[in-house]
């Protein structure tokens, strides 16, 4: 699962806004707000955020031994 501090690294390495975002993905802007707040659980609007972060280049890294992070995806 995607956390919350995933969510704003991952739009921030991208420099994108929470507007960039939430079209990218299909989805409100507020709805980019409540997952990057934990406000808002698993669902589809999560799902679609994740989809369109991996699609600009953003690989998320699970935790292993530290913590979760993301990096840009190897050419």
């Amino acid at each position: 699962m995607v956390t919350s501090a995933q969510i704003r690294a991952a739009r921030a390495l991208l420099n994108w806004t929470v507007r960039d975002l939430a079209d990218r993905a299909g989805v409100h802007r507020n709805t980019v707000t409540r997952a990057e707040t934990d406000a808002t659980g698993p669902g589809h609007a999560q799902e679609a955020i994740r989809k369109a972060i991996e699609d600009a280049g953003v690989q998320f890294i699970e935790p292993n031994g530290g913590g979760a992070g993301v990096r840009l995806k190897k050419p």
